[in-house]
This record gives structure tokens, C-alpha cells and sequence, in this order.
């Protein structure tokens, strides 16, 4: 049954979100570890993301990459999880799974590299100024308990994991609402026990 299930990851990557999200779908699924380099370059694993890239998955003959797609694949194909709002009640939680996907990731990333955007240039770039988009953020995790409303939701799995690492390595400015937000997203059992796979896959890669 496993095999139907398959989480093509690194422990140092992305791939913790989508390891993260699958802890809480509870379906049984197997792990690809690929180390960085040829092993994500190879004709095998191109053909599973042409990107060479991790995390990828394949559940069945579907294969989706990207973790806001993989989110929101595995809400909707195991809606038994309850990790996302009925259809007629996800404008919210589109708005927010993508807004991290887009907005949030590219201007933190603009800035850690020094390339933001003048105020010439802000019209040209789809999040305008990282200052519009952390303003923009902080309102938002302030409003309710989780992103999507009052309960937790794949949209809360992905932007929570960006929050997470930002106010770890400092991308993102500690502030109340954002740790507050954090640390409701992350007091679950299905965080605690991705992680825990996660680290112990990086503990055994390091061992001689």
C-alpha cells in the first residue's frame, strides 16, 4: 500500500513541509532520500520533476511538485483529513496558500539577496515591497486562530512552515502575532512527528 504513496525528499529542503503534511493526512506512504547533486540529476528522478528538485511525490500515476501543490493535493485527495475548507468556503484559503507561495517567498528572497525593489520597480513585482507584504501578513495570522477561520487547514501547514523558518534563521522579523501564530501551528503531533523522522534521516546521513 505504501508504494501507492511515495515522498521524494531531503531532510535539508522543503521537503520537511511536505513531510510535515503528510503526518497529517495519516495515509501510509514510502520515502525517496536523494542527496543533493547527481542524485537529483539523474534521468530517473528528471523524469519525476524535470527540475531536478525535491519534494516531489507520486501518489498512484499522479505526481505533483511544488509544496503549495502537494499541500493542497493531498487535502483534496484525502479528504478524510478534514485539511481543507468545503469549495464553496475556500476563497481564504487559496488566498493565503498562494499568497505564501508567491508574495511571501519571492520578496524574502529578494531581500536576502539584496535585489528588492526600488519604489519605480515595486509596480513591477507581483508583492510590491517586502514591507507591504509582512504588514499585510501580520494583519492576517492576527485575525483568527488558524489563516483559513477557526480551523486548521493545509494553508496553515504551508505558510505556518514559512513563518517557522523565518523567525528560525531571521528572514523574518520576530514579531507577536507571527510567533503566536507559530507556535499554534506548530503545537500538533503531526509537526512533532515529521520533524522527528526528518532529523533522524539527517542524523543518519551524517554518520560515517
Amino acid at each position: 500500500m505504501t508504494d501507492s504513496l511515495v515522498l521524494y525528499t531531503n531532510p535539508m529542503s522543503r521537503g520537511r513541509i511536505a513531510r510535515w503534511m503528510l503526518e497529517e493526512v495519516g495515509a501510509p506512504y514510502r520515502t525517496e532520500m536523494l542527496d543533493y547533486g547527481p542524485a537529483m540529476k539523474s534521468s530517473d528522478f528528471l523524469a519525476i520533476n524535470p527540475m531536478g528538485k525535491v519534494p516531489a511525490i507520486r501518489h498512484g500515476t499522479t505526481i505533483v511538485t511544488e509544496c503549495a501543490a502537494i499541500c493542497a493535493y493531498l487535502a483534496d485527495a484525502f479528504p478524510e483529513a478534514d485539511l481543507a475548507p468545503p469549495l464553496t468556503a475556500r476563497g481564504t484559503y487559496y488566498r493565503w496558500l498562494f499568497f505564501a507561495a508567491g508574495p511571501l517567498e519571492a520578496a524574502v528572497t529578494d531581500r536576502d539577496l539584496g535585489m528588492e525593489p526600488n519604489i519605480e520597480q515595486q509596480g513591477r513585482v507581483g508583492y510590491g515591497s517586502i514591507e507591504a507584504v509582512l504588514e499585510t501578513l501580520e494583519q492576517a495570522v492576527s485575525v483568527s486562530e488558524y489563516i483559513a477561520g477557526a480551523h486548521f487547514s493545509a494553508a496553515d501547514v504551508y505558510l505556518g512552515s514559512h513563518i517557522g523558518w523565518g523567525l528560525q534563521f531571521g528572514s523574518l522579523e520576530a514579531c507577536p502575532a507571527f510567533g503566536d501564530y507559530w507556535e499554534r501551528v506548530s503545537n500538533r503531533e503531526a509537526y512533532r512527528r515529521a520533524n522527528r523522522l526528518d532529523d533522524q534521516a539527517m542524523a543518519a546521513h551524517a554518520r560515517p
